[in-house]
């Protein structure tokens, strides 16, 4: 696995030949389970897909697990959620930094390039619009709100980079820089 920062990692499936492109999966790492998120072919939309067990005692399991999802589901990359506080990594990423050093050193995801994406809040957001649901059974609730925070994960980032993208081919066709809004709107009408 080798770590990529955000816009890279999509540039460098962007610059891919078409028979090389891929998804990406969103990864929402908690204690017990790991929520997945699997985008499309085009990189715009993230969909829950599935909830891991995080198999601490045995990590190879675990990046077994992923290697099947990556050619079964033709996965490029990860976008893995880590908590930030004010910018700065907050104490509680350290279990995900843990699990990525891990699958690391397991040697069984070469080539899988992965980046760090904020996951402040995600959590908490998915739990207020599943509350009004009622779920009674506390598995099945724990494994949604993970799906779907792996989901909020996922399109942050996706939206994040599409939008970078769509303002740098604006920026390129113009000439210059966008610096007002009015120009931004005429820009974005032209792409």
């Amino acid at each position: 696995m080798r770590y990529m920062k955000p816009l890279q990692l999509f540039q460098h499936l962007r610059n891919s030949t078409r028979n090389q492109r891929g998804r990406l999966l969103g990864l929402d790492v908690g204690e017990k389970y790991v929520g997945l998120a699997l985008s499309d072919f085009d990189n715009k939309i993230a969909s829950p897909f599935s909830v891991l067990v995080r198999k601490k005692s045995n990590i190879s399991l675990m990046a077994s697990d992923f290697q099947s999802l990556m050619s079964e589901y033709s996965l490029k990359g990860f976008v893995v959620g880590l908590p930030f506080d004010r910018h700065r990594v907050a104490s509680e990423a350290a279990p995900v930094k843990i699990l990525i050093d891990q699958l690391c050193r397991t040697k069984m995801l070469e080539g899988v390039k992965y980046t760090y994406w904020n996951e402040c809040f995600t959590s908490k957001n998915v739990e207020l619009l599943l509350k009004p649901l009622n779920l009674n059974h506390p598995v099945l609730s724990k494994t949604i709100l993970d799906k779907f925070a792996a989901v909020g994960i996922l399109q942050g980032y996706l939206d994040f980079v599409n939008r970078k993208m769509k303002l740098t081919a604006v920026e390129c066709r113009h000439g210059s820089q966008i610096t007002t809004t009015s120009e931004l709107k005429v820009g974005w009408g032209t792409v």
